[in-house]
Formats: C-alpha cells, sequence, structure tokens
C-alpha cells in the first residue's frame, strides 16, 4: 500500500487504527534500525522506536504532506535520537567523550547489533567501523548512516535534517574521511 493509501485510510475515522498499524508495519524495523544505529543499545532503540510512533499517532492528522512520508517519520525519529542523546549528556554531565565511550561500551556488549538486522554483518570489519562512527559528530554520524547504510538521496536527508544538500555533501565527505582515518590507524 502506498502512502498516499494509507494517508486517505489513515483519515477515515472507521479505517484510521488499521491504517496505522499498517504504517508501523512498514516503517517500524527500518525506523528500529535508524534509531539504534544512533543509540546503539537494543532497549533505548525500542523506546525511542515507540516513542517515535506515538509521535506520528499523535500529530499525523495535521500532517500536510509537504514532504513525503517516511521522510517526516525520519525526521520524528531523528529528533527523537538526538534529543535522547543531548538528555543522557546532559542527565549525567558528560562530556562528548564519555557518552562515545559508553556508546562503545554497549556495542562491544551488543553482539547482537552486529549480528542481526540491515546491512550489519558480525565481522571485524563492520565492528571496526561502527567504532569508527562513534567517533563522529552525532548529525554527521546520522547524515553518513542514511546515505551510506539507508542509501537515501541527498534530498531525502535534507528533508528529514532541514540541512541544504550542499553542507550533507560535505558532512557526508568529511564523515568519510575520518571513518577512513580511523580506519587506517587503528
Amino acid at each position: 500500500m502506498t502512502d498516499q493509501e494509507l494517508l486517505e485510510k489513515f483519515r477515515d475515522p472507521s479505517s484510521r487504527n488499521y491504517a496505522f498499524n499498517l504504517m508501523v508495519r512498514k516503517y517500524q524495523q527500518k525506523i528500529y534500525w535508524h534509531i539504534r544505529k544512533m543509540v546503539i543499545d537494543h532497549d533505548d532503540a525500542n523506546d525511542l522506536t515507540q516513542e517515535t510512533f506515538i509521535k506520528v499517532w499523535s500529530s499525523l492528522e495535521q500532517f500536510r504532506g509537504d514532504s513525503q512520508l517516511y521522510t517526516w517519520i525520519y525526521r520524528i525519529a531523528t529528533n527523537e535520537c538526538l534529543n535522547f542523546l543531548n538528555k543522557k549528556r546532559r542527565r549525567f554531565f558528560l562530556p562528548i567523550g564519555d557518552v562515545e565511550g559508553e556508546l562503545m561500551e554497549k556495542l562491544e556488549e551488543n553482539s547482537d547489533f552486529t549480528t542481526s538486522g540491515g546491512d550489519i554483518s558480525g565481522d571485524e570489519v563492520q565492528l571496526k567501523l561502527q567504532k569508527a562512527l562513534l567517533k563522529l559528530p552525532d548529525k554527521q554520524r546520522l547524515v553518513f548512516n542514511m546515505k551510506y547504510f539507508d542509501d537515501m538521496k541527498y534530498e531525502d536527508i535534507a528533508a528529514i535534517t532541514g540541512t541544504s544538500v550542499g553542507a550533507l555533501k560535505a558532512s557526508y565527505h568529511l564523515a568519510v574521511k575520518k571513518i577512513e582515518d580511523f580506519l587506517n590507524n587503528d
């Protein structure tokens, strides 16, 4: 079912719940892995995925269709991730390096992160790549994940992040360079 058909069914009160369930089924796994790549921990990713869909449910009536439905949902998920990471830093008064260290520990503990779902496999190269990604600033890591793992177009990433295509290309290029440097020095 297309996003437009889902939205039409959602606008009909008699099929609203059904349409939302279809929407969750269509996007839940993609959103979960989008979030998981940022927060690493399975439980945190599950919670944030649930929060994302709660916000989608409560805001979907106001969705005007100015963007594609999936970019709108990704934007909500992205904001949830960034807010979560910022709250975590503030709550524990942690500098960026300490949050990075905590995520690194979770990455090493969570073997399921590297062995299940998406394009991530359990080999050593993927684990090193994930460690390199944790060295990136959150927004740069987000751009890299969406472009590299999710194979999104820059225009869609721009709609999700509210950033220009040129800035995204520069951010992605810098992320790739930093990752290469990390992998070459590791």
